[in-house]
């Protein structure tokens, strides 16, 4: 009995804990909400939300200011959707190939490889792609400046790898054995039972890895102003753009007034924007679940 009674005591005291840390991570995503919402809400005020979200020219330190974030909102929209584009497949096929099809002596040398691409820090990643990639456009596509919204796409389907292939592994691994082999067992070939048994049954974790693919994508700010140029243009390909992540670490250092209320405006469009994936995101995984 007294075994008992220490037992339950334990469990509602690491219950009482686990509320505790839960509370407190909801408590933080709270307080950023309301600041960013308090610090944010005056300058779209002063400005006019239809002119600050859908005006196209930046010019925080004109003698007359203009704060349209129009081209950064389509720059990180086109960056984030290249860099999935590009990610998600390389990712995916990765981490199908390390769970079911490479060999065990092959894959305990990848995954190292991987976990290494994730602890690269984002500067590095910047003075790579500074240094090799940036070149290398420019003398590709015969630009006069290498550093464009092609450069940030494919320096962003880089850093998003390490998360998509690794979340989408263990998924794949959690998958029962049972389940390939039954169809295995009822003729199905080993490729095809990879992708219309076990694929299918990890796809929420599968979904996982892309929206942590995709919160890295869009939150990327030092490795995107390195190769991206950080001008306030109208996206294009082979032109110099800003994020709206850059946007607010290239300004903020020296801004004040109207300039420092419009940049915590552009931070709260942008966590309202990931929000706002996340929460689409899920509820179609949750669709999906129940159906």
């Amino acid at each position: 009995m007294k075994h008992s009674g220490a037992h339950n005591a334990l469990e509602q005291t690491m219950h009482l804990v686990f509320l505790l840390f839960g509370v407190v991570t909801i408590g933080f995503v709270l307080l950023i909400s309301i600041y960013l919402i308090a610090a944010g809400l005056p300058a779209i005020r002063e400005i006019g939300l239809v002119d600050f979200l859908f005006g196209k020219t930046w010019a925080s330190t004109a003698a007359e200011p203009k704060f349209g974030i129009l081209p950064f909102i389509l720059t990180s929209i086109y960056g984030t959707a290249g860099a999935i584009l590009i990610g998600v497949p390389v990712g995916f096929m990765t981490a199908v190939f390390l769970a079911k099809v490479a060999p065990r002596s092959l894959a305990g040398l990848v995954r190292p490889a991987v976990d290494l691409l994730a602890g690269i820090p984002s500067v590095v990643y910047g003075l790579v792609g500074m240094i090799i990639l940036v070149p290398a456009i420019r003398t590709a596509f015969g630009l006069a400046d290498g550093a464009c919204l092609l450069a940030a796409i494919v320096v962003l389907a880089i850093m998003i790898l390490p998360s998509i292939i690794s979340v989408s592994e263990t998924a794949l691994n959690a998958v029962p054995k049972e389940y390939e082999e039954a169809s295995l067992a009822l003729g199905a070939a080993e490729i095809e039972t990879y992708f219309r048994v076990s694929v299918p049954a990890a796809k929420s974790g599968i979904a996982a890895s892309i929206v942590l693919g995709i919160g890295r994508a869009i939150g990327e700010a030092m490795a995107v102003m390195m190769v991206a140029g950080n001008v306030a243009n109208m996206p294009s390909l082979f032109q110099s753009v800003r994020f709206l992540t850059t946007a607010v670490a290239s300004e903020m250092s020296y801004s004040s007034g109207l300039q420092r209320q419009a940049l915590f405006s552009i931070a709260l469009v942008l966590f309202l924007f990931i929000m706002l994936i996340n929460v689409t995101l899920n509820a179609l995984l949750k669709r999906n679940k129940e159906k």
